[in-house]
């Protein structure tokens, strides 16, 4: 996470078709959107999942993500910040505090993270 910028955590799983069909390439239209925005997609294991990093890339036609997806293996991150599911998107402001924390990859929930992240441009 990086302090002075706007971090947006973006949970995900890999058998969440709503993660990999809606979130994941919303997220990068984010970024596009959005060039400032220090984005940090958690690929969370649940239970006794584990995946190995080719099954993680395995969603993406080229088998390499456009950003760098850490691994949650125990979920701690997930539930540090009380995510209900997957996707959930974590907002923080400049100083690393919580700003809002949205849970879903639907348009009500990506308007919502939209709109979030346009209050917080500088």
């Amino acid at each position: 996470m990086k302090k002075k910028k706007v971090n947006l955590l973006l949970f995900y799983n890999t058998y969440c078709l709503g993660c990999t069909g809606r979130a994941i390439p919303f997220a990068y239209e984010l970024t596009r959107d959005f060039p400032e925005l220090n984005l940090i997609v958690i690929h969370t294991n649940f239970g006794n999942q584990t995946f190995t990093e080719n099954e993680i890339l395995d969603i993406f036609t080229t088998k390499t993500s456009p950003f760098d997806i850490y691994i949650d293996p125990d979920a701690e991150a997930y539930n540090h910040f009380k995510c209900e599911g997957t996707p959930h998107w974590i907002v923080l402001d400049q100083n690393l505090d919580l700003y809002r924390s949205i849970f879903g990859s639907q348009d009500q929930s990506q308007n919502r993270l939209f709109y979030a992240l346009e209050s917080l441009k500088n």
